[in-house]
């Protein structure tokens, strides 16, 4: 009886969890993924990237 009650919990606690990056993914009011990582997933820059990788290919020529 304990042990499930101890499961329960944590069964509860993870799905609480996972409900609640659900709803900051849906309902965020800030820019940026609902991770909390201070917006770094979007402040990525792509062409820059392109450009660095293309600058180092051509130096190893």
């Amino acid at each position: 009886m304990v042990q499930e009650i101890i499961i329960f919990i944590i069964f509860a606690l993870a799905s609480g969890y996972v409900l609640r990056l659900g709803y900051k993914s849906f309902f965020a009011k800030e820019a940026g993924c609902a991770k909390g990582c201070g917006g770094a997933c979007s402040s990525i820059d792509l062409k820059k990237i392109e450009r660095e990788i293309q600058a180092k290919q051509a130096a190893a020529k």
